[in-house]
């Protein structure tokens, strides 16, 4: 099986070819093509590629599939007896990519 890690937005994913993944919001439109050329590690049948600090000639190609929202989080701040409540909320948005291909030159 073909994996690899991957750096976006700071963050390190675990793609595999044919697999969906969910980052922080791009800015692409869905249907767009994706570049992920940070590949941490690359891991194929023969080999293990740790990269220093990334693997050279390695890139994974991905298409936006969709922006979505995530789930809502909620903050209440309560402090008794002083007449405060605060109620607020949250909903990260991420993109939706879909992982086509893992590339090594």
């Amino acid at each position: 099986m073909k994996y690899a890690i991957v750096e976006c937005g700071g963050k390190q994913y675990k793609v595999v070819e044919g697999s969906s993944l969910e980052v922080d919001l791009l800015a692409a439109q869905p249907g767009d093509d994706v570049t992920l050329d940070q590949v941490l590690l690359l891991v194929t049948d023969e080999a293990v590629n740790v990269g220093t600090p990334t693997v050279k000639g390695a890139r994974v190609l991905a298409k936006v599939d969709e922006h979505v929202m995530g789930p809502k989080v909620v903050t209440f701040k309560y402090s008794p007896k002083k007449r405060i409540r605060v109620k607020t909320g949250h909903r990260q948005q991420y993109t939706r990519l879909d992982i086509e291909s893992i590339e090594v030159e």
